[in-house]
């Protein structure tokens, strides 16, 4: 049986910076202060007719550079591709923080001196090594909504509908259908912009 890979996409074009994604996200899997599974960065900021913004987490990556560098082998992509890892087993090391290209990796720190924890990341909202839906699971890695059927958090707060999640064809399918419908002569400058920096 072929499963679906499943993968995040964020529509710069309609995410407006309102950060609800990672608000959801934090309150929803009770994330200590100091861990962000997911953050909302603006590039260009401030510079008219490019400035956009994108929301950023674990992209679970085909090749998992985080999976490659692992010493321990905590790391394994699921069959429909979501990228978890055992938390139990990491050494806190960091190799992963520097493997990845999306800063996904997060290390709370303990202690007076700062020592690392172990390495807390997006999940997909699709739980961990745990038996499903178990009072650990929960603790260790959050809410499980993919084995309810559900969406993952962030997306399914997304005010603007621009964080896509899904099998690849699909999401693949989504933008392109958005794209089309953008027309063609379509203003360069963002709505709004002329309100709030004036003229």
């Amino acid at each position: 049986m072929s499963y679906a890979r499943m993968k995040f996409y964020c529509d710069d074009k309609r995410c407006i910076n309102c950060d609800g994604c990672s608000i959801a996200c934090a309150e929803a899997n009770e994330l200590p202060v100091g861990i962000s599974r997911r953050k909302v960065v603006t590039l260009n900021d401030g510079v008219e007719g490019k400035e956009f913004s994108t929301s950023i987490a674990c992209m679970h990556c085909t090749d998992a550079p985080c999976e490659q560098v692992c010493p321990v082998d905590v790391f394994y992509i699921r069959e429909d591709g979501i990228v978890l890892h055992d938390k139990v087993g990491c050494i806190g090391c960091g190799y992963c923080l520097y493997a990845c290209p999306f800063g996904a990796p997060q290390f709370p720190t303990d202690g007076a001196f700062g020592t690392r924890g172990v390495m807390d990341k997006c999940t997909m909202c699709a739980g961990g090594p745990e038996p499903t839906n178990s009072d650990k699971e929960r603790e260790l890695y959050g809410q499980n909504r993919i084995a309810e059927g559900k969406v993952p958090v962030c997306a399914a707060m997304c005010a603007t509908k621009a964080l896509l999640v899904g099998d690849g064809e699909s999401v693949s399918e989504i933008y392109t259908k958005r794209v089309a419908s953008r027309g063609h002569g379509v203003q360069s400058v963002p709505y709004g912009w002329s309100t709030a920096y004036g003229r």
